[in-house]
């Protein structure tokens, strides 16, 4: 009898943690869209080049032949000189092809996103972790440096520490920047959680069984605190996003010519009045990628906040 019953059970056993959310987000019609999206946001991104060969237009190549010279450099045409040619348009005056500098700029800007949120994470994860757990002079040296990195107005000195240093691999120099002072945050999250688990029943269990700090540490408390982090990177990636778009608009993010949808709006300025489009194309671009960004982070917090209520 119990052998006979015990595939029944497994068969109808609650749907796992990953499946669940998975769920609940497949019928989340904002969540579907935004991963769509998303998707083809990324596959834009990592198809780059493929997409200059296709349409023989490379991100930086001038066509001068797609501006109107005689009136300041109007792309010719209507909505920004829009043609089977040029899908998305051209920037006035040079005539570069506006979707290939798209495609390339989403290349950098998720590139840059995702490793400051890779690198923010890592930090944040293993100091966070470090002062919950051991607490006592750990604690109070991270927590001092956590506070002291957030008390500075982070935008105001990263475009001070950019303006500062020599323009080299402006990518990498993000990536640390961001990253340095965005990390304090994930860490005084984990650090919170790690406080509470670490006095939990099931490791109080573990540590009496004789379990080593590393098992205590990855076994017990790393994979309670998986949800959070899930929810806390996706979050993170619009506001990275955000952040590098933001810098290159000022001057001091990803230098010319290597393209950048900050760089593309910083370009437009002076353009609104005449070409509305090479604004709103690149604008529209930025404005639905960290809109969709959130909505994913919003929608996979709620899941599992769902889940664990259940």
């Amino acid at each position: 009898m119990t052998v006979a019953a015990h595939p029944q059970q497994v068969a109808g056993a609650p749907a796992t943690s990953g499946r669940r959310v998975a769920t609940a987000l497949l019928r989340d019609r904002a969540a579907v869209l935004s991963t769509v999206y998303l998707t083809l946001i990324v596959l834009m991104a990592v198809c780059a080049p493929l997409i200059s060969a296709v349409t023989g237009h490379g991100p930086n190549e001038f066509d001068t032949a797609a501006v109107n010279t005689d009136l300041g450099g109007i792309p010719r045409g209507s909505l920004g000189g829009i043609s089977a040619e040029h899908l998305l348009g051209v920037e006035p005056q040079n005539g570069r092809d506006i979707l290939a500098r798209i495609a390339h700029g989403a290349r950098v800007s998720l590139l840059i996103a995702a490793a400051a949120t890779a690198l923010t994470t890592l930090l944040g994860v293993v100091l966070g972790m470090l002062a919950g757990f051991y607490q006592g002079w750990a604690d109070q040296v991270i927590c001092r440096v956590m506070d002291f990195l957030m008390a500075f107005p982070a935008l105001i000195f990263m475009i001070a520490i950019l303006s500062s240093l020599p323009q080299g691999d402006r990518s990498v120099l993000l990536v640390v920047v961001i990253s340095v002072f965005g990390w304090p945050y994930l860490a005084r999250v984990v650090r919170g959680q790690t406080m509470t688990l670490v006095n939990r029943e099931f490791v109080e269990a573990a540590r009496a069984s004789g379990a080593s700090t590393g098992a205590l540490v990855f076994k017990e408390i790393l994979p309670n605190l998986r949800s959070s982090l899930i929810v806390m990177t996706t979050l993170a990636v619009p506001g990275y996003v955000g952040t590098e778009a933001g810098l290159s608009f000022l001057g001091v993010g990803v230098a010319p010519p290597t393209p950048s949808w900050g760089q593309m709006i910083a370009s437009s300025v002076g353009w609104y009045a005449v070409d509305p489009m090479y604004f709103a194309i690149p604008g529209l671009f930025l404005f639905l990628t960290v809109l969709s960004l959130t909505v994913l982070g919003d929608r996979l917090r709620a899941a599992f906040d769902a889940g664990e209520a259940s």
